[in-house]
């Protein structure tokens, strides 16, 4: 029996957005300090539009991001 906790929730995405787009998380959660005030669905359509992310990973990314803050 593990005793290690699957991660749930946003940082669940992480691996697939790391192998997806070729950067590390950090480097998205770094991206989004330039739009950090911008409501969340701004900040989704930023990653979206601006570096190709998909809705889902987006979201995902901005959801643990607004978090961490």
């Amino acid at each position: 029996m593990s005793t290690e906790q699957a991660v749930k929730g946003p940082a669940s995405y992480f691996p697939s957005i790391e192998k997806n787009y070729g950067q590390s998380i950090q480097h998205w959660l770094t991206l989004l300090d330039n739009v950090k005030d911008q409501p969340h669905m701004a900040q989704v359509g930023f990653l979206k539009t601006q570096h190709g992310i998909g809705h889902g990973h987006a979201n995902a990314l901005v959801a643990y991001y607004r978090a961490q803050k």
